[in-house]
């Protein structure tokens, strides 16, 4: 949902972070290993949930607030582990002709993004049900999916000379639309809680975009910035909505409220109002379309776009940084992870253009006392596919399992068995893990 892609922060280090999909835990991965937080009480204390030693890692993205994770490795940038974490145990493994950019999670789907196609699992047994082949040249693994099973959205770019949305329904495995959303190449994409709705972003970075995913039709347009052009970082809606979230290769991070029932009023200004009110509104939109009718559409433009609600600046630019804006025992927070190995939690004005106030900085390559350090020497297999190759990659152990190749409707399936961990039907646990957080295998500690 949403990650820093650069691989040389890690190895100069500095932290690869994550928050899930619903902003209730957060992913670190240094060169030593990797931690899950909470973020229940993070405007106190950051509490560790798990850690372990491994590898250094490309990717980790965490399901809601399950027991599983999905990693990839710097050392087999190819391969996909799904693992459940309280078990120590890895589920499945895949692997794909090329480098892994993207990994993707929901309840249904599992979305991995390569550079020239997207691999679509079904979450319940991890078989590949549909592959997107030759999209275009999309080295930074640029998608989103939402993380709505009702509405189970796929975005990509569609083109690499202009910013194309592609959408895909990943349920009925079938394109939804194409917003032309820029002029200019992609550089970011998030869906809303609900998937009805998507923020684009483009290589210039002055302008952010909300359209709907169902339609393709603008909704909100949002001015970033005038004077310079920037690098789009991180997109992502508050767990509310209500808000839209940006960072950048600047110092500054801007908050915008997507005022719903404003555009609702100006649409559909037919009910009672007061004198005042009407001869306000009226006089405004005279105004608009009078000065408006005499500039070119470039300024017009700049007229109607929404301004940032709230702003941050931090300390440094430069610094690659992931945002979020969710609800904290009962008060909004936003929430800055930065690749430099720390979290900021920011209180968020209820009046527009009043600063956001920092509440707490935790710097996450600290231990402490909630940490679980667990070095996992032999993983148990639990239940699924292991060791599948998709696509012609190479490394699958002898005798274990077969291929997932595509057929002739673009779609693929894991046709490989591998041995499964305990006694439960293949596939069975790992299901009852995925939709709650019930142990997966046949290993007899408790979760």
């Amino acid at each position: 949902m949403m990650s820093l892609l650069g691989r040389t922060d890690v190895d100069a280090g500095e932290v690869f972070v994550n928050f899930n999909q619903n902003i209730t835990s957060l992913a670190v991965a240094t060169s030593g290993g990797y931690s899950l937080y909470s973020l229940g009480s993070v405007d106190s204390t950051l509490d560790k949930i798990y850690h372990t030693k491994s590898d250094e890692l490309l990717l980790i993205e965490r399901l809601f607030e399950s027991s599983l994770v999905a990693i990839v490795s710097q050392s087999a940038p190819r391969k996909l582990k799904v693992c459940h974490f309280k078990k120590q145990s890895e589920i499945c493994n895949y692997s794909y002709a090329n480098s892994i950019l993207a990994v993707k999670l929901n309840r249904e789907r599992l979305i991995v993004c390569l550079e020239e196609s997207l691999y679509i699992h079904n979450i319940q047994d991890m078989k590949v049900v549909h592959t997107i082949r030759d999209t275009p040249c999309n080295p930074q693994g640029l998608c989103a999916l939402s993380s709505s099973s009702e509405h189970c959205y796929l975005a990509y770019p569609g083109s690499v000379t202009a910013g194309e949305v592609q959408i895909f329904d990943a349920i009925n495995l079938h394109a939804k639309t194409m917003i032309p959303a820029h002029d200019t190449p992609l550089a970011a994409l998030a869906f809303s809680p609900s998937g009805t709705e998507i923020a684009t972003a483009s290589e210039r970075g002055t302008v952010i975009r909300v359209f709907s995913s169902q339609d393709g039709s603008r909704l909100f347009e949002l001015r970033r910035g005038l004077k310079r052009c920037v690098s789009i970082v991180s997109l992502s809606f508050s767990t509310c909505a209500e808000y839209l979230v940006s960072s950048s290769n600047t110092e500054t991070v801007h908050i915008f409220r997507l005022d719903r029932s404003a555009t609702e009023t100006a649409e559909g200004h037919g009910g009672k109002q007061s004198s005042d009110d009407w001869m306000g509104y009226s006089f405004f939109r005279f105004l608009s379309k009078t000065v408006t009718s005499y500039l070119p559409t470039q300024v017009t433009d700049v007229f109607s776009q929404g301004r940032a609600f709230a702003s941050v600046t931090l300390s440094e630019a430069g610094v690659r940084r992931m945002c979020a804006i969710t609800t904290i025992q009962k008060q909004l927070r936003l929430l800055i992870a930065s690749q430099d190995g720390y979290l900021y939690v920011y209180s968020i004005p209820a009046v527009e253009g009043a600063e956001c106030q920092l509440i707490k900085r935790h710097d996450l390559r600290m231990e402490d006392h909630y940490a679980m350090d667990i070095k996992v020497d032999s993983p148990q297999t639990l239940g699924l596919n292991s060791g599948v190759s998709i696509g012609g990659a190479a490394g699958i152990p002898p005798g274990g399992a077969g291929s997932a190749g595509g057929s002739s409707d673009g779609k693929s399936t894991a046709a490989a068995t591998a041995s499964s961990g305990g006694g439960d039907k293949p596939g069975g646990s790992y299901a009852s893990a995925v939709k709650g957080d019930e142990p997966a295998g046949g290993a007899s500690n408790s979760a």
